[in-house]
């Protein structure tokens, strides 16, 4: 027999396009969950490709107070890739522990290419060697993207030590072992690590006066409570223009082009010295490639802008960009380097 056809309000609902025909009970259970499944399915919910990053703002973490190189580096970047892509790059400022609690933040976050960090030598390559329970491992949780810049040092001296350049500085310090003493914005700081590297291969006694932060470790040169500073060129050059202080050394391997004429450590005897500060962008580890590698271009276009340029050499930064594995290169050295400056002088910290 024919059967009758359905009226209009017999025909069943019809189940959502992913339901592929099971029965209406199961259908009817699975609604909401084939619902979910198939929005995630859809182009407006697929992963976004690398070509449209970034989508939204990007937060760029300085692990490190307002107004230092850090964070003049960092929103100098940040401005500059702005204009390149297209979006917001907010500048958060995390200070604390020489830059190891902004890192630790960052090596958290979700590795979507929305947040990075300005990481130092400091914080990527000296916290590893002196910190025994260091809440990230700056090789493991993160994949770098470009050194951004190197940022030499000046060693001065209070005008009151009778000296004029490192070779007359080793002969009194000789001379006087541990009359003189040197400041640092603390322990285990590039600033301090410099000097008792400097310490070694001068074979000189000098004391250490560690501070809470560059300006107070500056302060104390000026105010005649230490004799000797190594300090990045930007934070001393005002001190030394002003005749606070005499300014006898660059500590890089090269001059400082905000002080050409001052020749450096290792031209002045001490072969081989090089000491400094260094700053690049890191993003957490598991950042897809294609986003390390769009961020890399861009901040390279960035550095060899002519006005940034130009604005990161008045801080007495040295716009160095390249590649990943250099950098990652660069930590690995600077790993082994301060580990044996650590190790010779027994720094360690919790």
């Amino acid at each position: 027999m024919t059967q009758p056809a359905p009226t209009p309000n017999s025909v069943p609902p019809q189940a959502p396009a992913c339901a592929h025909g099971r029965p209406l009970r199961l259908r009817t259970m699975l609604a909401p969950l084939l619902t979910v499944l198939c929005a995630l399915g859809s182009p407006a919910h697929a992963a976004s490709p690398a070509g449209t990053y970034p989508e939204r703002p990007v937060t760029i973490v300085v692990p490190f107070a307002a107004g230092g190189a850090s964070d003049v580096l960092g929103r100098q970047l940040g401005k500059q890739l702005e204009l390149a892509l297209g979006q917001s790059f907010v500048v958060d400022n995390r200070a604390g522990a020489g830059g190891t609690v902004g890192a630790a933040s960052a090596a958290r976050a979700t590795p979507d290419g929305y947040t990075l960090v300005i990481g130092t030598n400091a914080s990527h390559a000296i916290a590893a060697t002196i910190h025994r329970k260091l809440r990230y491992d700056p090789l493991k949780d993160f994949v770098p993207v470009t050194l951004v810049a190197h940022v030499p040092q000046v060693l001065m001296v209070h005008p009151s030590v009778p000296v004029s350049n490192v070779q007359e500085l080793i002969a009194f310090a000789r001379k006087h072992p541990g009359k003189l003493n040197f400041s640092s914005a603390g322990n285990g700081t590039p600033g301090h690590l410099g000097m008792e590297l400097f310490k070694m291969m001068a074979q000189v006694d000098m004391v250490h006066v560690p501070f809470q932060g560059g300006n107070p470790a500056l302060l104390a040169l000026t105010g005649g409570q230490v004799e000797v500073l190594a300090d990045n060129v930007n934070s001393a050059l005002p001190m030394i223009k002003a005749g606070k202080v005499k300014a006898i050394a660059v500590t890089s391997a090269k001059r400082s082009g905000a002080l050409p004429d001052l020749p450096t450590i290792a031209e002045q005897g001490v072969a081989g010295f090089d000491s400094g500060s260094w700053f690049a962008l890191f993003a957490p580890a598991g950042t897809p490639a294609p986003v390390v590698a769009r961020l890399n271009a861009e901040t390279i276009k960035a550095l060899n802008n002519p006005t940034v340029r130009s604005t990161l050499a008045a801080q007495g930064a040295e716009p160095e960009a390249g590649t990943p594995e250099a950098l990652t290169q660069l930590i690995h050295s600077d790993i082994a380097k301060w580990g044996a400056v650590v190790k010779k002088i027994g720094l360690t910290a919790d």
